[in-house]
């Protein structure tokens, strides 16, 4: 006997249940605004500005990240996060910070001789003096001599400044291509479709981007573009499932035209409920796989991709469908169609009504000649 992740025939009230999932989605939307409101979002350099410098040590050296935090702390730079490049013994590190981060001050505790004190001054006059540091390179010269200085000979590999200026396009762009995918999809699902699925899967999308953002930033994460391709991907993996529970829908509705449509999306539902497991079950251990030994640079991808998954399989279940069937109560047109028209055309299933048993055609044939009426006289008639 063969193996069946959901047995045949299984019958799970999934649109009975669409109050109390409407209920926890509104409750994590709220929790998200909240979040928006107390902490605020926390941008990352790709879209606030800043200054990223990717730094390789000499081999042979134990370093921490720590380490080379404080020794950043110590030089006048603040909340600056320091990433590993590879393996956890690897001696590559990616440095990033803020422009708002840099105090101008570099310390008692910054390691650096008199030699390089004055080579920083001269830079600094060459400059023109004052400015932003992060910009003109002083303080990428200061970090590379203290860093040396404390923990060991190292190269700057590269050094990438983000002004506010670029940072703010980025912004833009980033929320135009999210509206631009989404506007597309909804003509996407129209013509593939109906224009009465689109907004049950444009509703599921948005739903699915929100909560994704708003756990972001409840647990105080940061927003770069890493973590807009995960939103951009989450987008087209939650559309993946939501059409293949509407195809499965359109094909019920073409077969059933004469049962409620509650039942026939619970059907549907229940059909590619083994599907929709296993291909969300080996997406998600793929990006939890990434999330535990991708390193800290991928991290971020992963970790919105895990939450993105989870709930873009519970839209495709408890929003996607109950808004089908919300609409359709509110805005269909009831009336009966054979199954011929319905198959013929997938928008007539919209309009049959489910709670109505079809209607037996009227006979067409010709009456025989025993059956033709004649006329006997004024006003009367003989058969």
């Amino acid at each position: 006997m063969p193996f069946e992740l959901v047995p045949a025939g299984t019958t799970y009230d999934f649109i009975g249940k669409r109050a109390i999932t409407a209920g926890l989605s509104i409750a994590l939307l709220v929790a998200s605004l909240v979040a928006v409101a107390v902490n605020g979002v926390k941008l990352g350099i790709d879209f606030q500005g800043g200054t990223e410098m990717q730094v390789l040590f000499e081999p042979g050296a134990a370093i921490q990240e720590s380490a080379i935090r404080m020794v950043i702390g110590e030089c006048g730079i603040t909340d600056s996060s320091v990433v590993r490049y590879g393996e956890t013994d690897a001696e590559e590190f990616l440095i990033r910070f803020r422009p708002d981060a840099i105090s101008g001050n570099a310390g008692d505790g910054c390691k650096l001789t008199p030699e390089q004190v004055i080579a920083l001054e001269e830079a600094a006059q060459a400059g023109g003096g004052g400015g932003d540091e992060g910009e003109k390179g002083e303080t990428i010269d200061k970090l590379t001599y203290a860093l040396g200085n404390s923990i060991g000979a190292l190269t700057v590999q590269r050094v990438e400044f983000v002004g506010p200026r670029v940072g703010a396009e980025l912004r833009g762009s980033a929320l135009r291509s999210l509206g631009v995918a989404t506007l597309l999809i909804l003509v996407y699902i129209a013509f593939r479709f109906s224009a009465r699925f689109a907004p049950g899967a444009i509703i599921a999308l948005i739903h699915d981007i929100s909560i994704t953002a708003g756990i972001f930033v409840i647990l105080g994460l940061e927003f770069d573009l890493r973590v807009l391709a995960a939103l951009l991907a989450i987008i087209g993996y939650s559309l993946n499932d939501t059409i293949i529970i509407y195809d499965r829908i359109r094909e019920n509705m073409a077969i059933r035209t004469t049962v409620d449509l509650a039942d026939v999306l619970n059907q549907s539902v229940n059909q590619t409920l083994a599907r929709t497991i296993l291909t969300s079950g080996t997406t998600l251990v793929a990006v939890i796989s990434l999330w535990a030994l991708g390193g800290e640079v991928i991290r971020p991808f992963a970790i919105a991709m895990t939450i993105g998954i989870v709930v873009g399989t519970y839209s495709s279940i408890f929003i996607a469908s109950p808004t089908l069937l919300f609409l359709e109560n509110q805005f269909g047109t009831p009336h009966v169609a054979s199954s011929t028209a319905v198959a013929a055309n997938p928008d007539a299933a919209f309009t049959v009504r489910r709670d109505a048993p079809a209607r037996s055609p009227k006979p067409t044939g010709k009456k025989s000649g025993s059956q033709k009426k004649k006329r006997t006289g004024k006003g009367k008639r003989r058969v």
